[in-house]
């Protein structure tokens, strides 16, 4: 025990109270506990706050426990303190990173609530209002006038995009058109051929009247969406809508029909004719190369430059073409009223 009181003098208390023994008295203490156990002392392990009172120091508030030869072995009640402290301080960080990832969930939660709130309102309020507005202008004549508020329809499309619902719009407006050129193609199976060009360029024109005014009121749309993040033009993507949905469908079917009404002049209106030819090129241009001769009388640069060398072919072909419109009826009129040269 004299040891143990020597040596106590050695142990030092740091700012959390936790006792800490120095080198030399660590070495010491060690030393003398060895021997203690060589000579068959049991240590305990303290005793608990229930313990009798008896067996408490009252100087120190030490547990004590009795070896086998009576000595006292005395724990420190600042020891177990400082354990419990250590603990309290472990668990701490869990109990914070717990309650951080209960306060992100309910935060991913509320979003998610919200988004939800945003996309029904979407649905329910928003989009039935477009859906009307742009069936009623893809069924109008270009000589109708059909009573649509543009300015509500821009405003509800301004709506969608600052409320984030940009792709959401941008995929039903494809969706609401492509169903209505798919009816536009199934119409058109069901036209005889000699009415085939004409109910085709009727097809074709209403739908570009019908873009004239859908791709302004999309404006917004198309600004901070498709030409920002898509890299795409709105106009650009509804012509190729029409391209895959009708006249990809029909222009195995078409092209003959245009190639035998140029052989027979006036069986087909030129400006009707003429509308086809460039719809079809401005639509697909390579389509040209399917009849050169059919897309060469009415779009210029779709034959290869001329040779000097074909000039008389060129001629030739010029008069032939003359002949027949003669052969056919259209004489070159009366050469009698044109004006003779003045010589004097």
């Amino acid at each position: 025990m004299e040891a143990m009181e020597d040596d106590s003098s050695d142990v030092k208390d740091d700012h959390n109270h936790n006792y800490r023994a120095s080198s030399s008295s660590g070495n010491k203490i060690q030393t003398y506990l060895s021997s203690r156990i060589s000579e068959g002392t049991t240590l305990h392990q303290p005793v608990s706050s229930s313990a009798p009172k008896g067996d408490l120091d009252s100087a120190g508030g030490s547990s004590v426990s009795r070896g086998t030869d009576g000595s006292k072995v005395m724990d420190s009640e600042s020891d177990s303190g400082s354990e419990c402290s250590e603990a309290g301080e472990t668990d701490r960080p869990t109990a914070t990173a717990a309650s951080a990832e209960g306060s992100f969930t309910g935060e991913s939660t509320s979003k998610l609530l919200l988004n939800a709130m945003a996309v029904e309102d979407y649905r329910n309020n928003h989009w039935p209002n477009l859906d009307k507005a742009i069936e009623r202008l893809l069924i109008q004549n270009p000589t109708d006038h059909i009573s649509v508020s543009y300015a509500q329809i821009y405003s509800y499309v301004y709506k969608c995009v600052c409320q984030q619902h940009s792709e959401l719009l941008y995929v039903d407006l494809k969706s609401k058109i492509g169903h209505h050129l798919h009816q536009v193609s199934s119409q058109l199976h069901a036209i005889p051929p000699e009415n085939f060009i004409e109910s085709f360029n009727t097809a074709l024109t209403q739908y570009i009247a019908s873009l004239q005014c859908i791709v302004p009121v999309f404006m917004y749309l198309n600004k901070f969406y498709i030409e920002s993040k898509l890299n795409r033009d709105l106009r650009q993507d509804l012509m190729n809508l029409f391209a895959d949905h009708v006249a990809e469908e029909h222009v195995n079917k078409l092209m003959p029909l245009l190639i035998k009404a140029q052989t027979m002049p006036f069986k087909v209106q030129p400006s009707t004719m003429a509308s086809v030819v460039t719809g079809l090129h401005s639509l697909r241009p390579e389509w040209a190369q399917l009849a050169p001769a059919l897309f060469s009388s009415f779009i210029p640069q779709i034959n290869p430059p001329a040779v000097e060398s074909l000039l008389s072919d060129y001629a030739a072909h010029d008069q032939k073409l003359q002949m027949e419109l003669s052969m056919n009826g259209f004489p070159r009129g009366d050469q009698s009223r044109k004006r003779a040269n003045d010589d004097s």
